[in-house]
């Protein structure tokens, strides 16, 4: 079974929030489980998995700006920060991290329960790291 992981992390691309999702659901799923769960910030940076209305207005109704590229489909493209979505780099560095862990890597783990432990505890060491 292949599955699909949700992260929030901080600033500094320290891992806060993890959802697992199976590998074919959409991404909006991820968004409106890890919604509720947002640490306070003032802008969130996600990519265009992640682009619709709704999750636009909730965060604004969170006081969080949304900075998320609109998908390639939209009839209408949606302006965000382009110097500040290249910031976006940090989550993708902080997955990176996560699969310096082998157990991660190669995903030993075929149940997801456990494969999910395994992740939050490599996120445990390298927040502290």
């Amino acid at each position: 079974m292949n599955t699909k992981l949700h992260a929030v992390a901080d600033a500094d691309g320290r891992p806060i929030r993890f959802f697992m999702t199976a590998d074919q659901v959409s991404d909006y799923t991820g968004a409106a489980a890890l919604r509720g769960s947002l640490p306070k910030a003032d802008w969130l940076l996600a990519d265009r998995g992640y682009d619709a209305d709704w999750f636009g207005e909730a965060l604004k109704d969170r006081g969080i700006k949304p900075c998320i590229p609109g998908r390639k489909s939209r009839d209408k493209p949606i302006k965000h920060d382009k110097r500040r979505y290249k910031r976006r780099n940090r989550i993708e560095i902080m997955f990176g991290r996560l699969k310096d862990w082998r157990r991660i890597a190669t995903r030993y783990d075929r149940c997801p329960t456990v494969f999910l432990s395994a992740v939050a505890l490599a996120a445990t060491v390298m927040f502290w790291l």
